[in-house]
């Protein structure tokens, strides 16, 4: 089988190669930040259907020109020219946008569902930054397709938080429109975004922070308006260039979303059929232009895609993120903590169990924004049902406050509390709570050094001693270099029961040192970046219980494809054994290991495309080899096919029946009928419980996420005896946004 020691001489070299032919790039940005643009009063409402040069409503206004390239060629002009208009009624914001192509028969549209990713395609975004405070905005996109693609960055798109929060909230939605039409000359954009859809503060003229994007797939091009430097992207707010002379009405915005839900259940289960009804609804207000309330009640997520099978090789818990579009909305607001590691707020605790069911959630509040200017807050109040053998009747509280300060920095606070009424008898009701504590800040130091930490704590009964959580880290990204340095610890008792933590009671040590390249004329070479990383964990009691050294480069070129090429040196001590899979454990001892890891893929702009991803080595007291290809398949702009499977060999020393083979598949499917109908497929394969699974989801919508939803799941498995179940769930759920104000 695989050598640890023979893997380490064969894989080594590749790892740690750098041409030493290659400079990176020295040329600089135009020195013109930020540019000043004019937002114009228009004198009626555009003909919305993308056609910006043969309407006279914007002959009016003056054409923003001048995009400077991020890549390939840093701080040259843009290929092709991009003319871009703003004007505004006393209702709505207009952004018109003419993007010249020499060859239009070039131009890639590879998707027009709506919010699919605008990375392998043609496309045109805008950032807003309503407040001007330099780290927050709202994100518009689309395509040739004319998807509309809507997102809210928190922090500079900067921690990015599995429940949603922090750096770029992609599920972050509300009600816009656009309109696309292509052309021998290129293709142009329409985009009408109403104020009741933004947040902002309260006087009448005001002077907004702006940037516009362009890609130009075939080229690998990303142009913006508002120079930016190679290591940065669109969420870099405190780059972006400025919008003048925009008048805004009074905020008025109340919006009520009703709901109609039908179910019908069947299978093992069932003596028949089981039919369910449900009906609930969401409310919206803004309070003032910059404080928004939310309301739920009887809150349904029957329309969310499931989640994805994990392979857990390890002994530490899962992280699923968060999906759900209540919880997802400003989440970027209560995000404390490490991403995906330890969050002291983690949405999915509130009507989800720890075993994955359903809790009902009997209302929900929330109001977050800002106050007096750079003062945001956050207020989150919800009660689940009690379910007899998985939880008690639930209040659930959040309190969030963060003052933000120049240079990209801020100071926080917040507190997580849970009520329980003891009904699941485990503990009286006056001990059934939970409480988090915690405090955050950030301190930017010049362009590219930013400081942070937390410190956390937490108040369970019966649980004393080392119930604290801190980190504190510095991290340091400029055009040529990618550095960080942390620390950070979670006590043994530290128990955010509404948050999220991976593993307990260690100190744990990190760093990564990265650097980029960016080749003149070599081998087709956009960029290389060979990088090392480290992460070391020990206890409370100084015992090393795992360290991971990744020693890598990542090879892109300007097709699109993508080589990594790393090894990783591996140690555990494991000091209570665990399972990896049903029958298969791994026994207490220490382990040091080396493995090869392999990444690539091709252009993924592509009608056809594929990956493959490779780790190879030691494993414990054994070997692995896992294998994880995938291939994307797709007709012009309608259809999309994607396949990966996950396929791993471990061979256990300490097994006495020998290797074990773990597999598991995912087929994703979909076709857009428009921009607003599509049809979607999730077919997933877990051959540990030989497991096969199915969610279907047809959705006409009307605006956001609001609309018809025709839901079809399905799953058919082995139980821990051995038993096959089967289960049926048919959904019809219809919602509507009644715009009262």
């Amino acid at each position: 089988m695989w050598s640890g020691k023979a893997l380490l001489r064969r894989a080594l070299p590749l790892a740690l190669a750098l041409p030493s032919l290659v400079q990176g790039a020295d040329t600089r940005m135009p020195p013109t930040i930020p540019p000043v643009t004019q937002a114009y009063p228009l004198a009626g409402s555009p003909t919305l259907d993308g056609d910006v040069l043969g309407d006279p409503i914007w002959r009016g206004a003056k054409a923003t020109t001048g995009f400077w390239q991020i890549k390939p060629f840093e701080g040259t002009p843009a290929s092709q020219r991009t003319e871009v208009f703003v004007g505004f009624t006393e209702d709505a914001l207009y952004i018109g946008a003419v993007l010249y192509d020499e060859d239009p028969t070039g131009i890639i549209a590879t998707d027009s569902r709506r919010d699919s990713e605008l990375v392998d395609t043609d496309a045109f975004l805008v950032i807003l930054d309503t407040y001007l405070d330099g780290q927050n905005g709202f994100v518009f996109g689309t395509n040739p397709a004319g998807l509309e693609y809507d997102g809210q960055v928190t922090r500079e798109g900067t921690q990015s938080f599995g429940s949603g929060g922090g750096g770029f909230n992609l599920n972050w939605d509300t009600n816009w429109k656009v309109w696309t039409e292509v052309g021998d000359y290129g293709w142009s954009v329409e985009m009408r975004i109403p104020f009741s859809s933004l947040r902002y503060k309260g006087r009448d003229v005001q002077i907004w922070g702006i940037n516009f994007q362009r890609n130009i797939r075939r080229n690998n091009e990303i142009a913006f308006w508002s120079p930016l430097d190679r290591q940065h992207n669109l969420y870099r707010v405190s780059d972006a260039g400025r919008l003048e002379g925009i008048t805004l009405p009074a905020q008025r915005n109340l919006k009520v979303t009703p709901y109609a839900l039908g179910k019908a259940d069947w299978g093992t289960d069932y003596a028949g059929t089981d039919y369910d009804t449900e009906f609930g609804g969401d409310l919206k207000w803004s309070v003032t232009p910059s404080l928004t309330f939310d309301g739920t009640i009887n809150t349904d997520f029957a329309q969310v895609e499931v989640d994805e099978v994990v392979v857990n090789l390890d002994r530490f818990n899962v992280f699923l993120p968060e999906k759900r579009p209540f919880f997802l909305e400003n989440a970027g607001q209560f995000s404390v903590g490490s991403p995906e590691e330890v969050e002291l707020f983690f949405s999915r605790r509130i009507g989800i169990s720890n075993e994955g069911t359903i809790i009902p959630i009997d209302w929900g509040a929330r109001l977050t924004g800002k106050l007096f200017g750079r003062t945001n807050v956050g207020l989150l109040q919800m009660r689940s049902a009690a379910v007899t053998g998985e939880a008690p009747e639930n209040d659930f509280t959040v309190l969030r406050v963060n003052q933000e300060l120049a240079k990209r920095s801020s100071l926080g606070a917040i507190f997580v509390n849970r009520d329980g009424d003891g009904a699941n008898g485990l503990v009286p009701a006056s001990e059934d709570y939970n409480r988090t504590y915690g405090i955050d800040g950030r301190w930017g130091i010049g362009d590219e050094l930013m400081l942070s930490g937390y410190l956390a704590k937490t108040d369970t009964p019966g649980l004393h001693g080392r119930d604290h959580a801190l980190q504190i880290r510095g991290d340091y990204n400029s055009e040529h270099w990618s550095n960080g340095l942390g620390y950070s610890e979670v006590g043994g008792e530290f128990n955010p029961e509404v948050g999220f933590v991976r593993r307990y009671d260690y100190r744990k040590a990190d760093f990564r040192v990265l650097r980029r390249f960016r080749p003149k004329n070599f081998w087709g070479l956009q960029e290389l970046r060979p990088h090392v990383a480290y992460r070391g964990f020990w206890n409370f009691q100084g015992v090393y219980e795992t360290g991971f050294l990744h020693v890598d480069n990542h090879w892109e070129f300007r097709s699109g494809a993508e080589v990594h090429t790393g090894i990783n040196f591996t140690h555990e001590d494991v000091l209570v054994p665990f399972s990896v899979a049903p029958g298969k454990f791994v026994l207490p001892g220490t382990y040091d290991n080396a493995e090869m890891q392999l990444v690539m893929y091709t252009n993924r702009s592509a009608p056809l495309s594929v990956g493959l991803e490779v780790w190879a080595g030691g494993y414990f007291s054994g070997d692995r080899l896992t294998l994880e290809p995938d291939i994307q398949y797709r007709i012009g702009d309608r259809f999309n096919a994607a396949l990966s499977w996950n396929y791993n060999h471990i061979d256990l020393d300490n097994d006495l029946e020998g290797p074990f083979d773990i597999n598991v598949g995912i087929l994703r499917l979909s076709y857009a009928f428009t921009p607003k109908v599509s049809l979607e497929g999730l077919f997933q394969y877990d051959d540990r419980t030989d497991a096969v699974t199915t969610n279907v989801r047809f959705a006409w919508l009307n605006s956001a996420s609001s609309g018809l939803y025709l839901v079809y799941n399905a799953s058919n498995m082995d139980d821990l005896l051995n038993r096959r179940q089967t289960s049926n769930e048919f959904i019809i759920k219809y919602s509507y946004i009644f715009d009262l104000l």
